[in-house]
């Protein structure tokens, strides 16, 4: 998850949007002013960055058509344009009545996270919860897909043997348990899907083009765990899901923290390339997968080049415009250019700032929260990550570089969440922006959650394309950590069992 720097935390946690002070403002002032006098190399730079990178409302609408085009492409026969838009056979969400114990399994990354639930239905809701982190050894990272559920299965038994009084599943029943699985599968049910390839640095033989469900079903029956998987999510669907259980309002959610995603419930007759699917609830939700979109973004040299230098050039655009992992690549790129050929820094270039990834996105916050009069957090930060000397003209110029990524990142981002929205009210008329209705969307990330200029942009752009009367009908909320319990209550909806759901 991405944390901000210790120079960001309480800024961030307080949610609030920094604003310059007033010397602050008349030093970007004078610098602005000295620019039409003196033109630099820095100087033309950062004036083309801050052209190419520009997100006026007009190319904000079409981006968002944009997203919304693409959208209705994806729902549609066959390959082709369009963005992957994967049912995910979600079609029950929680009501509230779900009754019993039920687990979480959630494998994103170099971490999986094992979670319980004890269910009260509607009166009581969750009645406890507890979870546990296990990291996984970076050779079961190349290891065969034995080894690996193997050993995720062995870490579930662990979990499942320290089960207190607070929770007790029903005699007679079988344990069930949510997948958040946030690798690429071709899905087929809600409790089966197959692994089209592994990401994320992970290359685990033997498991490509195997249903992912099965292999952890076999792994706890070697374990002597008597569960098994109801439903089978990735982390942004089992988001939505752990939102709409506390507000049924939820219709979208989107996840922003190293990478990004967004899911929403669609209505079946919407999508063709399901036709003839009988669906009791009449809804699924759909993962966008949005990262893959690229239709009309405002892009530059700088990201034309991390995206060549990419384990996956030519691939998920958007998700290196606007998501956590790569914003403080960006202005690294940036700044690099304008120390080589402005002499940002004095005349010899610092060698660690050629060092791809040596500036996180959370080092870009933690400089966006200075408010010092000679901005000594930004000049520090500099110093310890890319041995920068910096004077407080300099520092200013990065700030300006980094308020210019950041607020194109965010901005696209809204833009993204509209264009989504305007595809739902395009199908149903009145469903989002109808009078007296309640549309929301669930953000979850930590880029979103510690981040408050990138979140202030983001809500302004939504704000902007909607207009004040539109807007007043989509709220924006933060969940947090709602994957964990939200694949629970998947798995609780799911159930085999006959419940009264």
């Amino acid at each position: 998850m991405f944390v901000t720097a210790a120079a960001a935390t309480s800024a961030a946690a307080a949610g609030s949007y920094p604003s310059l002070s007033r010397s602050r403002r008349r030093r970007l002032t004078v610098a602005l002013r000295s620019d039409d006098v003196s033109v630099t190399p820095t100087t033309t730079i950062l004036t083309k960055l801050k052209y190419e990178c520009a997100t006026p409302l007009p190319l904000l609408q079409q981006v968002a058509n944009n997203m919304s085009a693409d959208m209705r492409a994806g729902l549609g026969f066959g390959p082709g344009p369009g963005l992957p838009m994967i049912p995910s056979y979600v079609e029950n969400l929680p009501t509230g009545n779900e009754k019993g114990l039920f687990y979480a399994l959630d494998l994103g990354g170099t971490n999986f996270r094992v979670l319980r639930v004890q269910l009260g239905g509607k009166d009581d809701r969750v009645i406890a919860t507890e979870f546990d982190q296990v990291s996984i050894p970076q050779q079961l990272m190349f290891a065969t897909s034995h080894e690996l559920f193997d050993f995720i299965a062995s870490g579930l038994a662990k979990f499942a043997s320290k089960e207190d009084d607070r929770f007790h599943i029903s005699p007679g029943r079988k344990g069930e348990i949510g997948f958040t699985f946030s690798f690429p599968v071709k899905q087929t049910s809600i409790d089966s899907g197959i692994l089209i390839k592994w990401t994320k640095g992970f290359a685990v033989s033997r498991t490509a083009g195997r249903d992912v469900v099965a292999c952890l079903n076999e792994a706890m029956e070697r374990q002597g765990i008597d569960m098994r998987v109801s439903a089978l999510v990735n982390d942004t669907v089992a988001t939505l899901a752990g939102a709409e259980y506390w507000d049924n309002d939820v219709v979208v959610a989107v996840i922003l923290g190293t990478g990004s995603n967004a899911c929403y419930v669609e209505q079946i007759s919407a999508i063709p390339k399901l036709q003839g699917h009988v669906s009791s609830s009449g809804k699924m939700i759909i993962s966008t997968e949005w990262g893959a979109f690229s239709n009309g973004l405002p892009l530059t040299k700088f990201d034309r080049e991390m995206d060549a230098a990419s384990i996956n050039p030519g691939e998920q655009i958007f998700e290196k415009t606007i998501s956590g992992m790569y914003l403080g690549e960006i202005v690294r790129r940036v700044l690099l250019e304008m120390a080589e050929e402005g002499g940002l820094f004095g005349k010899s270039v610092p060698q660690t700032l050629s060092t791809p990834f040596i500036l996180g996105t959370p080092d870009l916050c933690a400089m966006q929260q200075d408010c010092s009069g000679d901005l000594h957090a930004v000049g520090s930060l500099l110093y310890d990550k890319a041995g920068v000397e910096s004077n407080l003209s300099e520092r200013e110029t990065v700030l300006e570089v980094c308020e210019t990524i950041v607020k194109r990142g965010g901005s696209l981002a809204g833009a993204g969440i509209v264009g989504i929205l305007q595809k739902m009210e395009e199908d149903q008329r009145g469903l989002i922006f109808g009078n007296g209705n309640r549309s929301v969307v669930a953000i979850d990330g930590g880029l979103y959650e510690n981040y408050p200029q990138y979140r202030a942009y983001l809500q302004d752009s939504v704000k902007e394309l909607l207009g004040t009367e539109k807007s007043n009908n989509v709220v924006i909320e933060h969940t947090k950590d709602g994957s964990g319990i939200g694949a629970a209550l998947l798995a609780a909806s799911n159930s085999i069992y006959n419940q009264d759901l």
